[in-house]
């Protein structure tokens, strides 16, 4: 362990409390800080620049050696902290050996209207692992950005967060009044796309080559009365078998890997 190194062995320190508050909504948005936990997530901030505010590991299994390389990272203060301390500012079943606390992002909406912009639009999607799977694949297809419009998950969730799989640093993520913004798009030229079961038009027959924002709705009810009546177009995937419909994240993928094979012929 580098002997400049802070340890801190007790769970009632100041700062530790500070973090395990991190794991509530009303601190993170308090203090514009959330939390990343595990070795990847760690390595994911830092190679995209994140602002990290300090690296706290394990002080029984020393520094990942996955991490060694960014032990010199001037800006970044590194923290030896005992297991039960780890284990009190995490919410997994098995502690991770390191966990970092960082600024939330602050994106710019331009990125968002830019041209042939691709984005995803979420309308009270409340489960964290389908808005994670989702932010990977906008991630995958090089989408321009993810919007959580009210009634979603909190982005910055610990289980969200860790379901993005480190996505969550590769593209623009906001929180948004989608009643709002989605007017303020369709003045700006951008096609709101959304899905619906009472529709004949096949995802696969609409053209996504040009600026779209696909809006997608909660896992049970669909898109809200008041953002499906914004839609410009509406379309279905079409289903051979028997399965009454796909799940939010699934189907999102399918419609964000058709507008990729239609935007890179």
């Amino acid at each position: 362990m580098n002997s400049a190194h802070v340890e801190i062995t007790s769970a009632q320190n100041a700062r530790v409390k500070e973090w395990a508050g991190l794991l509530e909504k009303k601190h993170r948005d308090r203090r514009g800080r959330f939390l990343i936990e595990g070795v990847h997530l760690v390595q994911e901030a830092v190679a995209m620049q994140a602002e990290i505010e300090c690296i706290v590991y394990d002080s029984e299994r020393g520094v990942p050696h996955e991490l060694q390389d960014i032990l010199q990272l001037e800006a970044v203060e590194w923290i030896a902290a005992a297991p039960h301390v780890i284990a009190k500012c995490t919410e997994t079943d098995t502690p991770p050996p390191v966990f970092a606390v960082v600024a939330k992002p602050k994106p710019s909406l331009e990125a968002l209207y830019k041209e042939r912009a691709l984005v995803v639009v979420l309308d009270s999607v409340r489960d964290p692992g389908n808005v994670g799977t989702i932010i990977r694949s906008a991630d995958a297809v090089g989408a321009d950005g993810v919007i959580l419009g009210k009634g979603c998950v909190d982005l910055y969730n610990p289980k969200t967060v860790r379901s993005t799989m480190g996505s969550i640093f590769h593209l623009p993520i906001m929180e948004a009044d989608l009643l709002t913004l989605l007017p303020e798009a369709k003045q700006r030229g951008i096609r709101l796309t959304g899905t619906s079961l009472q529709t004949d038009h096949s995802c696969y027959d609409y053209d996504w080559t040009a600026a779209s924002w696909l809006v997608m709705g909660s896992e049970s009810q669909g898109l809200s009365p008041q953002i499906k009546a914004l839609m410009d177009e509406t379309v279905l995937i079409p289903m051979r078998g028997r399965a009454e419909s796909l799940n939010v994240a699934m189907a999102t993928t399918v419609l964000l890997y058709e507008a990729l094979r239609q935007r890179i012929k």
